[in-house]
């Protein structure tokens, strides 16, 4: 559907309603952030004075967002610092430089969504979770090379048999030779301390 060159005419009265012309529907703030999210332009008239409102209906949306919970967007610093520059003399390049930035950001923002979506197809987080997964196994295992007498005293409950088959189950060839080759290192060293002993 083709966006319609002219933007939407909504009328704000005194009632405070707010009448959207193009649809002759009540609208609602939330309808109207809904028309921006979408990428439709429109402006809103006071019905009385028909002067141009759309700032201070905008503005009221972003308030609407930002009380929602888990909405914040805008920083308090941020804001403290946009009120610093209400009657100061650089009041005049902020509106400018607000909007090359975010013009900037969101410009690079869909550049990123674009290569996430080439570089990982439909969920861009799968396989960075399967990393992650992988990475944590082989933190465990190299970890529990480590800590021979807690792997022994693990395995004490089991058979040799079942301890065997782990051992050889497992993709990790060399890590497994490694952790048998250990477990008898100590094995020796126990029975060298019990016969001093």
């Amino acid at each position: 559907m083709a966006k319609p060159e002219e933007p939407i005419v909504i009328k704000k009265y005194a009632n405070r309603r707010l009448y959207n012309t193009g649809t002759s529907t009540y609208v609602t703030l939330e309808d109207l952030a809904g028309l921006v999210k979408n990428g439709e332009d429109f402006v809103v008239y006071d019905a009385k004075s028909s002067e141009d409102i759309t700032r201070s209906v905008l503005t009221q949306i972003i308030f609407e967002q930002e009380n929602k919970a888990g909405q914040n967007l805008l920083p308090i610093t941020f804001l403290r610092q946009l009120i610093r520059f209400y009657g100061d003399s650089m009041q005049m390049l902020v509106p400018r430089y607000l909007e090359v930035s975010i013009e900037s950001f969101t410009r690079e923002q869909e550049k990123f969504r674009k290569h996430m979506s080439q570089a990982f197809g439909a969920g861009p987080f799968a396989p960075l979770e399967d990393q992650v997964r992988r990475n944590m196994e082989m933190f465990e295992r190299a970890f529990s090379m480590f800590a021979p007498f807690a792997r022994r005293e693990a395995q004490a409950g089991k058979g040799d048999q079942a301890a065997e088959a782990e051992k050889s189950a497992g993709p990790g060839g060399e890590i497994d030779d490694l952790k048998r080759q250990l477990d008898d290192v100590q094995k020796r060293l126990d029975r060298l301390s019990e016969t001093k002993g």
